[in-house]
This record gives C-alpha cells, sequence and structure tokens, in this order.
C-alpha cells in the first residue's frame, strides 16, 4: 500500500489537471449511510417512493420523503472526514480542477472546496425547488416550519410542490452540470475517483471519458469495482486514511522538487 500511496503523489506531483470524482464510499467516513450496502437507505425505505413520478403524484409518498430527510436527520448533522480536508489541500496546493461529485451531501463546500470547482450531478440536499416557479430555499429554513407529523411544505411564492433539489429516479441529470463535468474529464491528465463502486450510470462514465482522452486512472475504493480494469493504481482501503497519507507524502515529494 505505501508503494501505490507513494506513486499516487508522484502522479499527483506531475500532474498538470486533476479531476477528482466522489462517490459514497468517501461520505460513509462522515456517518451518511450509502444506498445498497448492509444498513443503507433502501434497507430502510422503498426505493419506489424515490420516483418522480410517485412523489409528484402521492402526497403519501412526499409525507414519507419529508419526514425521513428531515424528521430523521439524514445529512444534516454530518461533518466533513479527513478525506474531504485532504482534498481541500490538493485545492489549495493548486493540483486540483475540479471535484465531480454523486453526493448531495454538501460536504466538499463545507470542508472548504469552492464550490465553483464541485460539479454536483445528482443536486444538493441543503436545498429544496419550487417545481412550479423553480424558487429555492435552504432546507434548513424549511425544516424549521416542518413540525407537524405529515406537514408537507409548499412554495411560499406560489404555493407548488418543493422537492429536494436532487435528482429522484426518472429524472434527468442537471444538463449543464452534465456537460461541464464531462468536459472536465475529458481535458484532466489525472482522474481520482474515491469512494464510488463506479455502478451508477451516466456518473460512473466520468472516468471512461478520461481514460479515453489519455488521463491517467487512480481509484480509491473499499472493495472491486465496476472500471478496476482501466486503472492505473487501485488502492482498496477506507477514503480518509489514503487520502490523508497521499497528501502527506505529496508534501515530501514537493519539498525534494
Amino acid at each position: 500500500m505505501e508503494t501505490k500511496i507513494n506513486k499516487a503523489a508522484e502522479m499527483i506531483a506531475a500532474a498538470g489537471k486533476i479531476v477528482i470524482f466522489t462517490g459514497a464510499g468517501i461520505s460513509t467516513e462522515s456517518g451518511i449511510p450509502d444506498f445498497r450496502g448492509p444498513g443503507g437507505i433502501w434497507t430502510k425505505v422503498d426505493p419506489e417512493d424515490f420516483t418522480i413520478n410517485k412523489y409528484l403524484s402521492s402526497s403519501e409518498t412526499r409525507q414519507k420523503i419529508w419526514h425521513f430527510l428531515v424528521e430523521g436527520g439524514l445529512m444534516f448533522n454530518a461533518e466533513p472526514n479527513p478525506a474531504h480536508y485532504a482534498i481541500v489541500e490538493l485545492e489549495k496546493m493548486s493540483k486540483l480542477s475540479s471535484v465531480i461529485t454523486q453526493n448531495v451531501d454538501n460536504l466538499h463546500q463545507r470542508a472548504g472546496n469552492n464550490p465553483e470547482i464541485v460539479h454536483e450531478l445528482h443536486g444538493n440536499m441543503r436545498w429544496l425547488i419550487c417545481l412550479d416557479c423553480r424558487k429555492r430555499y435552504p432546507v434548513e429554513l424549511v425544516k424549521q416550519k416542518s413540525i407537524s407529523p405529515g406537514h408537507v411544505p409548499a412554495c411560499e411564492h406560489c404555493h407548488g410542490i418543493l422537492k429536494p433539489d436532487v435528482v429522484l429516479f426518472g429524472e434527468a441529470l442537471p444538463q449543464d452540470t452534465l456537460m461541464l463535468a464531462t468536459q472536465e474529464a475529458e481535458e484532466c491528465d489525472l482522474f481520482i475517483v474515491i469512494g464510488s463502486s463506479l455502478v451508477v450510470y451516466p456518473a460512473a462514465y466520468m472516468p471512461l471519458y478520461a481514460k479515453r482522452s489519455g488521463a491517467d486512472i487512480v481509484i480509491i475504493n473499499v472493495g472491486p469495482t465496476e472500471q478496476d480494469h482501466i486503472a492505473d493504481i487501485i488502492i482498496d482501503a477506507p477514503a480518509g486514511k489514503t487520502m490523508t497519507k497521499i497528501v502527506e507524502r505529496l508534501r515530501v515529494v514537493n519539498r525534494e522538487e
């Protein structure tokens, strides 16, 4: 593992444009459950309730989702972990071009990454959006008002249906974000995957775009991924411990230069 960490640090030092791609595996170290694993979100709720059609057509479904998201406290108490802070360090070293993330927890921004370089393919749970007038609200504001059981908040402007500003099943990814992320992947020379098994598309196309354009690929994940075959380095280990060691080694490499 030390050899791989040293090699990854050397690749970062030599790279001109680095893109980091993150999935649920980085956020589980902040206490946020993943979706598919043992004890994951889909073991507690019905995935069918997270389809856009059911959300729009069923007030009961909307009530269940609001209870789960707001009363259940999902993501509200989570804090960035060492992997998030290591990514921030790469930005401070001017080594990071962008972060492409499948996560909706806002932890990259809270850790200190510039929001302008964080491309959220699946949205951000910290915001709500009205499906009629498109007005956005911070979720904390609505959480304060969602105090009665079964209450579903409505848009204060037009009384339209509010939805967490995340991509539900049956919805397309935000096209502007997808285009920017694709461009970043195609233009980088080092693409680092952290905490994703690379099974959810179209997000999982990103490392393939990077590889096709000639980038080196580093995968840091607990367990195998669907794209291990394209990786130049695979580190099967937790994100926080690994990224912390890579940044520490990178500092040594920079001093040696």
